[in-house]
């Protein structure tokens, strides 16, 4: 069936998580990049809508399957390709629910709030570039903020060296993301002592470095 196909953009939360699952895994893929912003959004292109109908990232085309969403796709490569690279989640199935809830804290709580469509629409309130630009980095420092407020205090509870005790997990896919979107959108991180500590154990991972958006060959 060939090569295992990731359709990304380079600074997409989404398609991040699935590039570090992929690495984790250690499953050989083929990039093809999707531009967000160029000609009005090369997501909207009727050739890749044929293959995800919502209009976003990430795509993969793995194992004669068309996989979406983010957190379906790393499920599927945990299931699929059990046995290649890292576990991604838990054995335990109490443990497992904890992973997944942290994980869907980030990507079901946090990070669509302040993504693309609906930092477009909520500029698209207001008249002038420059209070569009002020207002978008109002509202995403909002969102991100009050997400980790609580994410936070969940972590306190679960984690070690990672978000969930000492090896890596899905939660800890989803993060790594959200801090690089929370210093663009200017969060004192210092207020969030535990996800920052995290983060930079995370950070200095082989896997986690060749997944970065400065590594991808759309990086801008």
């Amino acid at each position: 069936m060939g090569k295992p196909v990731l359709y990304s953009y380079w600074r997409s939360s989404c398609s991040w998580r699935v590039r570090i699952a992929l690495q984790l895994k250690k499953i050989d893929f083929e990039y093809r990049a999707v531009h967000l912003l160029n000609n009005g959004g090369e997501q909207f292109k009727e050739d890749y809508v044929a293959l995800n109908p919502m209009k976003e990232l990430p795509t993969l085309c793995i194992d004669g399957h068309t996989l979406t969403q983010s957190i379906a796709i790393i499920e599927y490569l945990e299931d699929a390709h059990a046995e290649s690279g890292a576990r991604l989640l838990p054995d335990d199935a109490g443990a497992k629910a904890e992973v997944r809830a942290l994980t869907h804290m980030i990507s079901s709580d946090i990070q669509p709030v302040q993504n693309l469509r609906v930092l477009k629409r909520f500029m698209g309130e207001f008249d002038t570039p420059e209070v569009k630009d002020a207002k978008k980095m109002e509202w995403g420092k909002w969102a991100i903020e009050t997400g980790f407020d609580g994410l936070e205090k969940a972590l306190e509870r679960t984690a070690g060296v990672f978000c969930f005790g000492d090896s890596v997990t899905m939660a800890d896919l989803a993060l790594i993301p959200q801090v690089y979107n929370a210093e663009r959108f200017g969060v004192n991180m210092a207020s969030y002592p535990t996800i920052s500590r995290v983060a930079k154990a995370l950070e200095v991972l082989p896997e986690f470095k060749a997944a970065h958006p400065s590594a991808m060959p759309d990086a801008q």
